[in-house]
Order: C-alpha cells, then structure tokens, then sequence
C-alpha cells in the first residue's frame, strides 16, 4: 500500500520512490508479459489480411515475385522469396499456397463499351444465331412475347460472318419475322440493320439524303434494305426506346463480373451519355460493379459547336472527378465511322466513288475541343480511317497550340486502325497518347479485306510501328461484350483472327510487349500508373492467376487461357473453384 501512498506525496522523494516502485512492478514476469503483449500488438499492427505464394508473379517491372502481401485494397509488399514476407502473417492472415499458378496485374481494356455490353444482356441474343434463319427466328420469338408497337431490340454482339450466308438480314427479312414490331438490330457501334418501321419511326424513308457523318443503305432498285451506317444508326436510336435505368444496374452487375472472369480488373468505358453516367453511379452505390471504370462522356457533333460547349461545360464536373472504383477519365468525341464509315485518304476496294465520311467540321472540333481543355478536360477521339487521323491530328495541335502548356497525354487518339508513318511521329511529337484494340482486326478482319482492301487490312493496327517510334500505346478491346484478354494478347502476337487468318505477321509484337500494353500502359493512360498496373508495394492489389504461365505456354494455348482466380482491391471478384479460400 506504500506505493499508493506515495503516490499522493507532492514531494521530489515520494516522485522518485513512486517511480522506483513502477519499474519494480514491471520486472520479473510482468515485465515479460509486457513484452510479450507488446510485441502481439506489433504483429497485429503489421500482419495482413492475406499473403499469396504463387509459382511466379509478373509485376511487370521487370521482378520476379513469389509472395505477394495484401493488407486492406493495396499491395503491403511483395517478394522473390516465398517466405520473405512470412513475418507479416498473424493470427486473422489468409494464407494462399498456389505453387501451379502464375500471377500478373488484372487487365486494363482501355477502351471498351461495358455499358452496351450491360445493356445487351436484356435483348434478344441473336449472336449465337448461325443462319438468316436462325436470326430472324429469334426476332419472331421476341416480338410474339410483346404487344404490336413495342421495339424488338437484339444484342450488339453479333457479326455476320458468323451466320452461314455471310451477310446483313435485309429489312424486308425483319419485317417477315415481325410484321407488328419495329425492329433494330444494331451490329457494333457503327451499323445496324432496321425493319421498315424502325425506320418509318426514325423519319428516314427511301428519299431521305444520307445524314451528316452516316449513310442509308438502298437495294438495286432504290428501296431501303434496312442498313444505316454511323449517324443514321443514332437517328434509329432516338426513335427506339431505351433500358430502364434499374435493368442497366442488373445488366452492369453481371457484365462487370463476366469481365472480371476474363480478368479484366478495369474498364475505359468509350462512350456514356449523362443519363447513363448516372447509371453508374447508381451501380457504384449498390455494390454492383466487379470492376473499376473510367467513363468518357459523349460529346455530339450535330448540335453545333456552342450547344456541345454548354453541354461539356453543364457536367459541372471535369477529368478525374471519382474515386478508385468510379472515376470519369474525360469526353469522347468521334471523327468518322468504322469500318464501313472509315474516312479514307483513298477510295474503298469495293466503292471506289466512296471514301468513308467525316463526322466534324475541324473547326468547330478545334472550338469544342480547347474550351474543354481549357476547363480541365481530357479528350479522346475515335478516328479509324487515315483522312480521319489526318483531321485529328490537325485539330489536336491547333488546341495544343491555342491552350498553352498542356500535359502529355491531355488528347488521345483512339483506334487509328489506317495511318501512316508520319501520322505516328506526328502523333508522338504532339505528345498524343494512342489506344489499340487488335480485337478489332480479330473479329472484322474479313470486313477490312472487302472494304479496305488488302494491303490496308493487313497493316491496320500496326502495334509494331507505333512501337517503333515510340508512341506511348494502350491495349482495349472495342468488341460490346466480354472478350479474353489473352485471345486478344494471342492476336497481337500471331496477328490471328477470327475467320480471315493471318493479316500483317509482320506487324506483331512479343508476348512482354502485349501484356504490358495491356496492365502499366492502359494504367498510363488513366494517369493511374502510380496506383496500379504494376505489383508493387503500394499499388491496388487488382491481380489474375492462371494455371498456364502465359510467357511459357504454346502460343495456341495463349488463347484459351482463362483466369482461375481474379482481384480487384483485395476482394475476390471471380473463384469459381475456391482457391482464395
């Protein structure tokens, strides 16, 4: 009790004593305790929430890992050593021994549509029609479900040479499958086939000029055939009803898991409009997307370069407003059409009174794009054709010209499928960032050979120039559904496609470069690069396991390797066999 009562003496000789009584208290087997709790305090504090031993890991950094710690949504440290991080294990650790896997960074499609893709999931699924017949029987089925007037809309994610005939239904085709309906059956984002009264609802009728920046297809003897090119796919657009906004929610939810299967931890999503943008911001607060997205906002060119100011400067917002799930990346502004609407220096194989169209006058692009730089606003440009690159490279270096100092990487251009050697040093002299999407090539390669011809087919999305002169590139995909990462790694590799074989070999790249593009430099192009794309202590922990090492197997295996775990931020996003425990 004498330590207690000294406690109270005010004196320098009851301070003391009392002192001298404390560390007394705290020898023997208190003091070991104490070190003992001590030291459980400074294991809980720095253990983790989860350590992965892999066969490798590829941090695209150049290191070799072997353990990977994860604490909270980022990566605490990583190793070469597979026991080099077994220190921070502590009681509540998950520990994942996975010798037969190799990891590397999740994907980052730069350039993807995954709203379309979510929305497609509530229309009729014609892609895994494989005749005319096939197609239109699935219209039938649709329509006869739905009251006479309602849309009968289908799914994006189809393409004609998969179907036996190897080309468009025709109007009249949808209008025998749906005599009470009117139908639209887009194909992509640049075509699309309408029955006679989709296209009756749109006011375009067999007289009807061909509108700014899109064409209307006729038959031989002047009538409509049902197929609108570029902005006449948007005319029947307008007229068709579109997904409530709580279908568009379910329709994010499911497509961004799709993805995050295929190991896609994030998303440039190419083109919103402001409704849609709510959309997903509605799917952020519910917990409903598996991935991150950067939205860039569509800005239309038929309203006339002060409306589509107001419109950029009504978002109140610019570049960069979000968070590490949701964040808006920038506008969206498109040049010309796809592979029909290319706008081409030289006239089509198959037309040569047709060389694509333009969708802009330069400028009011030049107006609309530098009140939007200057309001803290980044830009990205569809641009497939060579005339059209030819137009946005004119136009980016006026704005760069006009805006004052303006950082790298401010305006992008997107796709430039044809362009020439010049227009890549000119694109990396302005300091002009590019994405590239082999899937492309991939799926419309047969398209580009009728179209183009083959000399431009088999040089479109020439990675390996861009490479050269040291363009700084990022890998997407374009396709409005979910599509493998490595199938699309392969084909930048081997330059496969889907059904035209093999276009420019001599245009592919290895599997370090493709893969790179793929994870860092996607995440260059979200001024992200400090924050994931790479496994690095610090970063995200957004990563994909596979059981083949995709620098190692047979490049026909390449293809068909799938993930069989991936993470977004810590959290297990796709496991279908468990192994994340």
């Amino acid at each position: 009790m004498a330590p207690d009562r000294q406690s109270d003496d005010p004196t320098a000789e009851g301070l003391i004593h009392h002192l001298f009584e404390a560390r007394r208290r705290i020898g023997g087997r208190d003091r070991s305790e104490h070190r003992r709790r001590v030291k459980e305090a400074t294991i809980a504090s720095l253990a983790v929430d989860r350590l992965i031993r892999p066969s490798l890991a590829y941090s695209m950094t150049g290191a070799g890992l072997h353990a990977i710690a994860i604490r909270g949504d980022e990566i605490a440290a990583a190793s070469p050593d597979p026991n080099g991080l077994d220190d921070l294990i502590g009681t509540t650790t998950v520990v994942t021994d996975c010798p037969d896997l190799w990891v590397l960074p999740a994907f980052s499609d730069a350039h993807e549509h995954l709203m379309e893709a979510a929305s497609n999931l509530s229309l009729v699924p014609v892609e895994s029609a494989r005749s005319i017949a096939e197609f239109t029987a699935k219209v039938a089925a649709a329509a006869a479900a739905l009251p006479p007037g309602k849309w009968v809309m289908t799914s994006m994610a189809w393409h004609e040479s998969n179907l036996a005939e190897g080309r468009l239904p025709t109007a009249a085709e949808l209008d025998a499958a749906s005599p009470e309906h009117p139908v639209f059956a887009r194909r992509g984002g640049h075509l699309a086939v309408a029955s006679t009264a989709a296209l009756a609802a749109a006011g375009i009728t067999p007289t009807t000029p061909d509108l700014p920046g899109g064409g209307i297809g006729h038959d031989e003897t002047g009538a409509l055939n049902g197929v609108v090119e570029g902005g006449a796919v948007y005319r029947v657009m307008g007229a068709a009803p579109s997904p409530d906004p709580e279908t568009l929610v379910s329709g994010l939810k499911a497509a961004s898991s799709a993805y995050a299967a295929l190991g896609v931890g994030a998303i440039r999503e190419a083109l919103v409009n402001l409704e849609q943008l709510g959309v997903y911001q509605r799917a952020h607060e519910a917990g409903a997307l598996s991935l991150r997205v950067r939205p860039m906002i569509a800005v239309p060119n038929d309203v006339g370069a002060q409306s589509a100011i107001d419109l950029v400067r009504g978002i109140g917002v610019h570049s960069g407003f979000g968070d590490d799930w949701l964040r808006i990346w920038g506008l969206k502004l498109v040049a010309d059409g796809g592979v029909e609407g290319a706008a081409m220096r030289e006239p089509f194989a198959d037309d040569p009174g047709a060389s694509g169209h333009l969708n802009w006058d330069p400028d009011q692009m030049y107006e609309v794009c530098l009140d939007a730089v200057r309001h803290g606003w980044r830009i990205g440009t569809h641009a497939v054709g060579d005339r059209a690159v030819d137009l946005v490279l004119d136009v980016y270096e006026r704005v760069l010209g006009a805006a004052g100092p303006v950082r790298a990487g401010t305006l992008v251009l997107e796709h430039a499928l044809v362009a020439d050697t010049e227009q890549r040093r000119r694109a990396v002299r302005l300091g002009v960032p590019v994405t590239v999407q082999h899937a492309l090539l991939w799926n419309m390669g047969s398209e580009m050979v009728a179209k183009w011809g083959d000399e431009r087919a088999a040089g479109a999305n020439a990675i390996d120039e861009w490479i050269k002169e040291g363009a700084d590139l990022s890998v997407g995909t374009d396709l409005v559904r979910p599509f493998n990462p490595m199938t699309n790694v392969w084909g930048m590799v081997t330059r496969g496609t889907n059904v035209a074989g093999v276009l420019g070999p001599e245009h592919a790249i290895d599997r370090e470069a493709a893969i790179r593009l793929y994870t860092s430099g996607s995440a260059r192009l979200d001024r992200e690069d400090g924050r994931r794309g790479t496994l690095e202590e610090g970063r995200l922990a957004d990563l994909v396991a596979y059981g083949g090492d995709p620098f190692v197997v047979d490049v026909d295996e390449l293809a068909e390797l799938t993930p069989v775990f991936t993470m977004v931020g810590g959290r297990s996003v796709h496991d279908p066999d468990g192994r994340l425990g």
